[in-house]
C-alpha cells in the first residue's frame, strides 16, 4: 500500500503516522486531512478538507465515531475497488463500514494503542470482503506499528478493544497507584514515580522475553513468608485484583457494544 489518506490525525492517528515514519516509510506516501492539526511531519501532505478526487491504496478513518455520518459521504467517493478502508473508530462495525463505503475493495477494523508510535502496539484486525493478497498487504502495513493479529470473529472486537486498546490506561492507572501508595507511606513522590516506571518497564520486558507466564513469574518473585508474598496475599485475597480487572474490562467491553448499537442507527 503505497498511498494512504488519513482522515483525522488526533492522538491515535498521529501515533500510527509517527510509527510509520519512525520505521522509515516515506512521508510522501501519506496525506493527512485534518482541519485543526497545527502541522504535519515534514514531507507529509496536510489538507484541511477532503479532496474532491484522488487515488489511494488505503483510507484510514481516524475521526471521532460520531463524525462518520458527516465524513463518509465525501470519503466514499475516494474509495473505489482499488482502495481498502481502514477504521480505528471504536464501536463502528464492519457491516456499517461496508454500507458507508459500498464500492471499496474491502473494509478493515483496526484496534491499536498509542504504543504504535514506538512500534510496540498490539493490533487487532477484522475484515470484510478482503482477499488474501490484501489481507497480507494490511498486515505488512501494520507490522511497523507492533504485532498485528486477525481475530477469529468480529464479535471479539469489543473485548479486545477493552484489553489492548483501553488497557494501557488501566496499566497507567496502576503505575500511578503504586507510586501514590509509596508516597503515602513516606517516599518522595517524584522518586516514587521514577521507581514505579522503571520497575514496570523492566518487568514488562522480562515478561515478554520469558518462557514463563506472568502468573508464574509473580510466584517466582515471591518467596514463602517474604515481602512479595505478603503483598500478593492482599491482591489475591478473595481474588480482589482479578475481580476488579474483570469488572474493568467488562465495563469497557460493554461500552464498546453500546457504541456499536448507536452507530447502527
Amino acid at each position: 500500500m503505497d498511498s494512504l489518506l488519513l482522515i483525522g490525525c488526533g492522538n491515535m492517528g498521529g501515533a500510527m503516522l509517527a510509527g510509520w515514519l519512525r520505521a522509515g516509510l516515506a512521508p510522501a506516501r501519506f496525506t493527512v486531512v485534518d482541519p485543526v492539526l497545527a502541522e504535519a511531519p515534514d514531507g507529509v501532505a496536510l489538507l484541511r478538507d477532503l479532496p474532491a478526487d484522488g487515488s489511494f491504496d488505503a483510507i484510514l478513518l481516524g475521526v471521532k465515531p460520531q463524525l462518520l455520518g458527516e465524513v463518509a459521504p465525501v470519503a466514499a467517493a475516494l474509495a473505489g475497488p482499488g482502495t481498502v478502508v481502514l477504521s480505528i473508530l471504536a464501536g463502528v462495525e464492519l457491516a456499517t463500514l461496508a454500507r458507508r463505503f459500498p464500492d471499496a475493495g474491502g473494509v478493515v477494523r483496526i484496534m491499536p494503542n498509542l504504543a504504535a508510535a514506538i512500534g510496540k502496539s498490539p493490533i487487532a484486525l477484522a475484515a470484510l470482503a478482503l482477499d488474501e493478497r490484501r489481507k497480507a498487504d494490511v498486515v505488512a502495513l501494520m507490522e511497523p506499528l507492533g504485532t498485528p493479529e486477525w481475530l477469529a470473529a468480529e464479535a471479539q472486537f469489543d473485548l479486545v478493544t477493552a484489553l489492548a486498546g483501553s488497557g494501557p490506561a488501566f496499566v497507567y492507572r496502576f503505575i500511578d497507584a503504586l507510586a501514590a501508595g509509596a508516597a503515602v507511606l513516606g517516599l518522595d513522590a517524584a522518586q516514587a514515580q521514577r521507581l514505579a516506571l522503571a520497575m514496570v518497564e523492566g518487568a514488562s520486558l522480562l515478561a515478554a522475553a520469558s518462557p514463563h507466564s506472568p502468573g508464574e513469574l509473580a510466584d517466582r518473585v515471591a518467596s514463602p513468608g517474604g515481602t512479595t508474598r505478603a503483598g500478593l496475599d492482599v491482591l489475591d485475597d478473595g481474588a480482589a485484583l482479578a475481580r476488579l480487572v474483570e469488572a474493568t474490562l467488562r465495563a469497557a467491553r460493554d461500552r464498546g457494544a453500546e457504541m456499536a448499537r448507536e452507530a447502527r442507527n
